[in-house]
């Protein structure tokens, strides 16, 4: 269960802002890589 701190859940917006700031950023070639990757290794398990 979330604790809110003050009238309108300032811990809560604290929070959510610093998640969007460190949230990871891949390039175009980068997200390629990884689809291709994880078609890969569903194409190796069979």
């Amino acid at each position: 269960m979330r604790t809110k701190t003050g009238p309108n859940g300032s811990a809560d917006k604290h929070v959510k802002e610093i998640k969007r700031k460190t949230r990871r950023q891949f390039s175009a070639e980068e997200k390629i890589r990884i689809v291709l990757d994880g078609l890969w290794g569903e194409r190796d398990c069979r």
